[in-house]
């Protein structure tokens, strides 16, 4: 346990700072000398069943602690000081966390006792509030509940009255009703009854109090489409009437001015009396229409393009959405639904499947966005369903579109698959026969167990050829695929800032643009840097550095992957060439520390005044007989005369000319990620294959080849590369064709580009959108989320492309109406007439 390790491995008593003053060495003392406890290491994958609570530690301050500890000197500058979570609040005032904060990146979660021992030892900065989280038990899987459901309460739509309250989506609706009774006074014999309101147009009854959060669809960031909804319980008028008609023996419902945040309500009607609460889910951004109307009339009037319609955000669901455009334009996926021909096809008993229940929720989305009559539709149930049956998906964190994507396509596969009764297949070994055969066999044996329109339209066949490097036996198999994921050509080079220090105390820090080895170390940054000023690289240390303090010392041998791009790293002249550890110089790392005009009112507070750092700490390097205290006494005043001067200017640092200099995207061919994708490879160690004729593992080479393809072909552009030493997002721009395109199939086959869908940012966070061809009117469209534009050919090329969806020319059908913009595709319709194959087994 955390409390024993500390006992063992901390050193002998002494004054420890804690919050606003110090401690005595009889209270307890934080640990040294030692390994974090268990409890404190974070990165668990599961949480505890026993343990209900968990507490968010910003992980900076986490990992700063984790090296103090290990350092076994508590005398060390390691050390953390008080806890401060202030990097994980968006507005330190509320308190309101910032969004899509990653685990064990920003945060690392500890248990209750964890919690309450380091907070003993160390206190926490300010009036911060400790970030307690429950475990919840969602369906199949544990998860620590870092974003609560977080909703205003308030009586009659007066939103300055309002309460914010946060609620789990565990709790029920029940849960929710009693703390609105208890906020606002209400008996607990009234009879209540609560209404979901999603807009000025939208009112839907909660029926059932028993039902969770999660089941009920209630989120932060929900936005409910616009539609009518009327309260049908008789004779309770309309949802539009005035609350001051007299009605007798019924409930009424009266629209609430909307707020600019479009957001949902909950009201509560009382019988008798008009007490109304409202309960607005605090949205996540503020979205706009593209075909925005304002009156109920003019909404259901609308007859707009079938397919020309936007997805609402109901809080980090852009992933799906683009997903869903992207499917929704689809013409063979969309016309099978359309046509209710899933109805009969429907697989209710399949033990892989969801009960029908996606395909069904599917379904309904679809048939709304293509009905013509709404501008957004909102894919509450949908979301709700997925979330369901996969629990990565559930709340509302960020996801990737192309993990959506295999999900949906798999799970409508599995709730439509014709096959009631899979049989047991035994495959065969090529043994020298033609590959024609061979493949015939494999697409037969595929479909025998997996039949649905997901595999007419999207799968189709690998040759695997595996090559034994001992005995050269060769091995080809024939494998079914939904999608391509090919790889983008790395660059072996990597762009890095860093700030100068040298030893002149009068210089200001430069900040210098250079090119270093995506795979080098530490070393080989020293050694660009030293090209660009002229000190040798054996004289600088390089350092990250942050809230004014050293947070990372490297050490040259180590990967320029762990450094971020967005770490303020300095690298730092030493007079010395190296620095042993018994040698005749040492490394002091100085801090700039003033005293602030403010109160320190800690509770234990000795002071009136407190200290803060300020600037960049300095390293120096120092002859150890001048260790003492009149000699470092001296040298830091020397230094510190000339590091005044520069702290009181407004420019505290200067740039080299290299940040200047731009550097330019590079371009590659789609045909060449594919050929990448096609190229001989050797299995990794972790993943051998059996050989048959040796009896053992062998690290063979690997060759996979297109042998037919699908109907629509997915290209999955492998942009976020994960390896052991790095992770990036690769922004690399993919020029692919929009048309007439040829893939290296077996018979060749050309296609047509009808659906992108991209992204934008980073790693850790970023939007998705998508571009689409509407398949009535061949007019392309940008989608995000539910705004809809107009959106030409010339536009769609980017560096944001994620996720290509071609449709094979010979099963493309001409646009039944004319194109908007009167841009005819002319050229297309040639090439599809000119080049009209048909592919064998995928079709």
């Amino acid at each position: 346990s955390g409390p024993a390790r500390a006992g063992r491995c901390s050193p002998s008593p002494r004054l420890t700072p804690t919050r606003g003053g110090v401690r005595s060495a009889a209270e307890p003392r934080p640990p040294s000398g030692c390994e974090p406890p268990l409890a404190l290491r974070g990165g668990r994958k599961r949480p505890a069943v026993g343990s209900r609570l968990r507490y968010l530690l910003e992980q900076r301050w986490f990992e700063q602690w984790s090296e103090y500890v290990k350092s076994g000197d508590q005398n060390s500058s390691l050390f953390p000081g008080p806890i401060d979570n202030s990097e994980l609040f968006d507005e330190l005032e509320s308190c309101h966390l910032k969004d899509c904060l990653v685990e064990n990146e920003d945060f690392t979660l500890i248990p209750a006792e964890a919690w309450h021992k380091l907070l003993s030892w160390y206190g926490q900065v300010g009036d911060q509030p400790a970030l307690e989280r429950k475990v919840v038990d969602l369906p199949s899987t544990l998860k620590v509940e870092v974003y609560p459901v977080e909703v205003f309460l308030c009586l009659h739509s007066n939103m300055d009255n309002a309460v914010t309250v946060q609620f789990s989506r565990v709790d029920t609706i029940q849960t929710i009703q009693k703390r609105m009774r208890a906020e606002f006074e209400v008996p607990d014999n009234a009879e209540t009854r609560l209404w979901m309101k999603s807009s000025d147009t939208s009112c839907e009854r909660l029926r059932n109090v028993h039902a969770s959060v999660l089941d009920s669809c209630l989120s932060s960031g929900m936005v409910s489409r616009r539609r009518c909804c009327e309260l049908t319980r008789s004779p309770a008028p309309k949802p539009h009437c005035s609350p001051d008609t007299p009605v007798c023996g019924a409930l009424s419902c009266r629209y609430v001015t909307p707020l600019s945040t479009s957001a949902v309500q909950i009201l509560m009607n009382l019988k008798n009396a008009w007490f109304r609460f409202c309960l607005y889910c605090l949205r996540f951004s503020i979205l706009t229409c593209a075909f925005r109307r304002n009156s109920m009339e003019e909404q259901e009037s609308y007859r707009g393009q079938p397919g020309v319609c936007g997805l609402t955000n109901l809080g980090n669901t852009c992933f799906m959405n683009s997903a869903l455009q992207c499917l929704s334009n689809t013409p063979p996926l969309t016309e099978y639904f359309l046509q209710n021909a899933y109805l009969e096809e429907l697989n209710f008993s399949n033990p892989l499947g969801m009960k029908g229940e996606i395909a069904e929720a599917y379904a309904d989305v679809i048939k709304q966005m293509w009905s013509g009559r709404h501008f957004s539709v909102v894919p509450r149930v949908f979301k709700t369903k997925v979330g369901h049956f996969a629990s990565q998906f559930l709340g509302y964190q960020q996801h990737d579109s192309q993990e959506l994507l295999s999900f949906l396509l798999d799970g409508l596969h599995e709730d439509l698959n014709r096959v009631k009764n899979k049989e047991y297949i035994e495959l065969r070994d090529a043994e020298g026969r033609p590959d024609q055969e061979v493949a015939e066999e494999a697409w037969r044996n595929h479909r025998r167990r997996n039949d649905s329109v997901i595999v007419d339209t999207f799968h189709g066949l690998f040759k695997s050829t595996l090559v034994c490097p001992e005995c050269r036996k060769v091995s080809v198999t024939f494998d079914p695929f939904c999608y391509l994921s090919v790889p983008l050509p790395v660059s072996k080079e990597r762009v890095m800032e860093v700030f100068f220090v040298s030893l002149d105390p009068v210089a200001k820090p430069i900040q210098h643009r250079l090119v270093v080895p995506k795979a080098g170390r530490v070393f080989d940054l020293c050694v660009a840097l030293s090209l660009a000023t002229g000190v040798s690289a054996d004289q600088m240390m390089v350092a990250d550095v942050f809230n004014h303090r050293f947070y990372k010392i490297y050490h040259t041998d180590e990967f320029l992957s762990s450094i971020l791009d967005r770490d303020d790293i300095f690298v730092y002249e030493l007079s010395c060439v190296s620095v042993e550890e018994d040698g005749e110089e040492v490394v002091l790392a100085v801090y700039m520390r003033e005293h602030g005009h403010y109160r320190d009112y800690g509770p234990s507070s000795t002071s009136s005044y407190g200290t803060s750092l300020f600037g960049h700490p300095l390293l120096m390097s120092v002859r150890r007989e001048q260790c003492t205290r009149d000699g470092l006494y001296d040298l830091f005043l020397q230094r510190l005369d000339f590091m005044c001067l520069i702290f009181h200017v407004s420019q505290k640092y200067v740039k080299d000319h290299s940040m200047e200099v731009v550097y330019q995207q590079t371009t590659v061919q789609l045909q060449e990620c594919i050929e990448l994708f096609t190229t001989v490879e050797t299995l990794e160690e972790e993943n051998p294959w059996y050989c048959p004729v040796c009896k053992k593992h062998q690290l063979a080479t690997k060759k996979l080849d297109l042998w037919s393809l699908p109907e629509v072909l997915i290209i999955h552009l492998k942009r976020f590369s994960y390896t052991k030493y790095s992770r990036e997002k690769l922004d690399t721009i993919v020029d692919f064709p929009l048309r007439c395109t040829g893939v290296n199939g077996e018979p060749p086959s050309r296609y047509d580009l009808i659906a992108v869908s991209n992204h934008y940012g980073g790693l850790r966070d970023g939007h998705y959108t998508s571009y689409a061809r509407n398949k009535d009117n061949g007019q392309w469209y940008y989608f995000d989320d539910s705004k809809v534009t107009d959106a030409k050919e010339e536009q769609i090329v980017t560096n944001a492309a994620y996720l290509l969806f071609y449709h094979r020319q010979d099963k493309i059908r001409h646009p039944t109406l004319p194109n908007p913009t009167n841009s005819c595709l002319t050229s297309g319709v040639d090439c599809i007439q000119r080049r009209r194959k048909k592919m064998p087994y995928a079709g």
